[in-house]
């Protein structure tokens, strides 16, 4: 039976580093989110590097935050991909007329084939951030192998950061919405700008265009009136000598 992430994170946070027979990898377990813009939906990249030592990763388990309530994890190939529910105690209204009775606790991958230490892979989760800019949001993770495990599941304490841990759970900041809308009117403000700025270009290219019969007609006027009167002129001419 497979252990309970959440009993190990008790146990690790305590004694620090849970790893059997292997000394700590440089590499950790990341997750770079698509956005972070706290109450928007993102989709989270958990990427590990490196097995237990030199021994080959058969699982990896992510623990959501508690307020985190729905997650859809991609069918990544390869690896079987589990939803570990929680009953939740109070009801939470979901805004489309229901409610969540209970939310996922865990996203647990487990590989068909043992990834050898040294190889690199990722899964993506799809998810809402809950509506909490400025605070963190800790995702521990426990990674199995076939010989022994790396319980990322260190949450820095107040004045620490994930540098001064030798096994940090994977985590990163909430945005504010507004911070995240103004660089978007920033943006937004830009390509008009550029739009309207090609726009007269393109009229004055056009006027230029414009101008251009025009002068060419009013020479041909003119040089068709200079050969009349030389005709005129010429006649004359003639009639003098006759």
């Amino acid at each position: 039976m497979r252990k309970s992430l959440r009993a190990l994170g008790a146990a690790t946070l305590t004694t620090g580093l849970v790893v059997a027979g292997a000394s700590v990898a440089s590499a950790h377990v990341t997750v770079t989110p698509s956005t972070s813009t706290a109450g928007s939906y993102t989709v989270l990249t958990f990427a590990f590097g490196h097995g237990c030592g030199e021994s080959a990763t058969t699982e990896i388990a992510i623990q959501m935050p508690e307020q985190i309530l729905a997650v859809s994890p991609t069918v990544h190939p390869g690896w079987d991909v589990e939803k570990v529910m929680e009953d939740l105690e109070t009801p939470v209204d979901d805004g489309h007329g229901g409610e969540y009775t209970e939310r996922v606790s865990e996203v647990v991958y487990t590989a068909e084939t043992p990834v050898p230490n040294g190889y690199r892979d990722a899964f993506e989760l799809s998810l809402k951030l809950p509506d909490a800019a400025g605070e963190t949001l800790d995702f521990p993770t426990v990674q199995t192998c076939e010989e022994g495990e790396t319980a990322w599941v260190e949450i820095p304490a107040d004045g620490q950061t994930g540098d001064d841990l030798e096994s940090p759970a994977p985590s990163f900041d909430l945005t504010a919405a507004e911070a995240a809308e103004a660089d978007g009117t920033e943006a937004q403000a830009e390509e008009v700008a550029a739009e309207e700025t090609q726009d007269d270009t393109s009229a004055d290219a056009a006027s230029d265009d414009a101008a251009t019969p025009v002068v060419s007609w009013v020479a041909l006027a003119l040089g068709a009136a200079g050969l009349v009167l030389g005709a005129l002129a010429f006649a004359r001419s003639r009639r003098a000598q006759d």
